[in-house]
């Protein structure tokens, strides 16, 4: 049903995708990347630890927060695949101001 634009097969680019070498056409995003992987899951979320993988792939629902070339927090769907990239998990939200032991 689907076929290739006449002008040919894009370029691809190669990313690393919790360890896994992916390929993925130039241009997409890293959210396309994590779903060619395979993986059911790209993040948990804070509250309650429920399994997220990219949903809307516009932006909006941040559900596809991934640590990219580790930097977390990171909206998987609106970064560009490049090659090399480092797409990892990202378990739960980052504690950016914790709170100071008690001795």
């Amino acid at each position: 049903m689907f076929q290739l634009r006449p002008e040919g097969r894009p370029a691809n680019v190669i990313v690393v995708v919790e360890g896994r070498l992916v390929r993925v056409p130039a241009g997409a995003s890293a959210a396309a990347a994590i779903l060619a992987a395979g993986l059911h899951s790209i993040r948990e979320t804070s509250v309650k630890g429920s399994a997220r993988a990219p949903y809307c792939m516009m932006g909006v629902c941040h559900d596809c927060l991934a640590d990219i070339d580790g930097v977390a927090n990171q909206r998987s769907c609106m970064i560009e695949a490049r090659a090399g990239m480092q797409i990892r998990c990202q378990n739960r939200g980052r504690r950016l101001n914790p709170a100071p032991q008690s001795s």
